[in-house]
């Protein structure tokens, strides 16, 4: 009898040493089958992407690049350039790049989880109501709100003036694996006092400098930048200015000092023209895009955005630790309840 339960005991040992067996193959094969799975989808993803800037026909990160020579004056500011399509084809455009945009950024904050300092800074400037914050409000609203971070610049704060200029900078620039959007930025600091005379020029204008090297040390650091300045007509602005005094519920959105600023439309259109000279760099260029018709201007920036990720080249991160040990544990705990 003892005999005969030994050699059930050895049986029942022998089966379940071949169950498990089986069932670590079939996962292996399972586990293998999403990673190959995972893998299509990304090289899908990608192709469908590139296909979909193909629509374009000249690439928007080459049409639109600041060149010396480049007269912010003389743009077409309701010109589409590149774009074949009209307003419908544009939000049609747009709803395809959110789905990809939004792939592209889990890509981008699952790398920085696991210690890639990869991250984006998308930096927005323009006259007031020249669409930043409907870019803003559209690039929001094609990504995943974990992983994005937004900061809109105002005048310096008595704090802020307490430090150097690029000190509130710093303090919103993007987590490794995250991406920031600024409505303004350190450019104000240079604009604003060449036109209204609150720092030496010696100041403002050796700000240039300090500039381009701290947007060097982003990129170099992983950091991509891209650098967007709305450009619109005067008239636009003011048919804009027009409905906001129309609708009680924007009428927060103005103030008598943007009149103030149409008056000294020709001193900041000389400003920014300097700026983009100085400061428009193969690491850090500026895009000068024409934004009287909004839905191309967004167009645009969900193109660069995704272009810019998609040629990060991510992959998803392989696992730090043992996962047959993991299931292993797993399982134990299992059995024990």
């Amino acid at each position: 009898m003892t005999k005969h339960r030994e050699n059930r005991s050895a049986d029942r040992e022998h089966t379940d040493h071949l169950l498990q067996e089986i069932d670590e193959q079939e996962h292996a094969r399972a586990t293998g089958n999403l990673h190959h799975q995972a893998q299509v989808q990304l090289h899908s993803m990608v192709k469908r992407s590139k296909e979909l800037s193909s629509i374009w026909k000249s690439d928007p990160e080459e049409l639109l690049r600041f060149r010396q020579g480049m007269r912010l004056t003389e743009i077409d500011t309701s010109s589409t350039p590149g774009f074949p399509g009209n307003k419908a084809d544009g939000r049609r455009f747009i709803d395809l790049s959110s789905e990809d945009l939004m792939s592209l950024q889990h890509l981008l904050y699952a790398n920085g989880a696991v210690g890639s300092k990869r991250r984006l800074l998308l930096m927005l400037q323009g006259m007031d109501a020249s669409g930043k914050g409907g870019i803003v409000k559209h690039v929001f609203s094609q990504v995943n709100p974990m992983g994005i971070h937004y900061h809109g610049f105002g005048a310096p704060t008595a704090l802020e003036l307490q430090h150097d200029f690029l000190w509130r900078v710093r303090r919103e620039l993007p987590k490794a694996g995250w991406m920031a959007v600024f409505d303004r930025s350190q450019y104000e600091d240079i604009v604003m006092p060449r036109i209204f005379g609150t720092y030496p020029e010696s100041v403002w204008r050796g700000r240039y400098q300090t500039v381009r090297d701290f947007e060097q040390h982003l990129v170099d650091d992983g950091c991509a930048v891209i650098k967007v300045f709305l450009a619109t007509s005067k008239e636009a602005q003011r048919k804009r200015f027009l409905k906001r005094l129309d609708d009680p519920t924007k009428h927060w959105k103005f103030a008598e000092s943007d009149l103030d600023a149409r008056d000294r439309w020709p001193e900041y259109m000389d400003a920014w023209q300097e700026v983009f000279e100085e400061t428009s760099t193969p690491d850090a260029p500026w895009y000068v895009v024409p934004a009287d018709r909004r839905w191309y201007s967004r167009a645009v920036v969900s193109e660069l955005l995704r272009s810019r990720l998609q040629g990060m080249q991510l992959q998803w991160p392989k696992a730090s630790f043992d996962l047959n040990e993991a299931r292993r544990r797993l399982k134990a705990k299992s059995s024990e309840a």
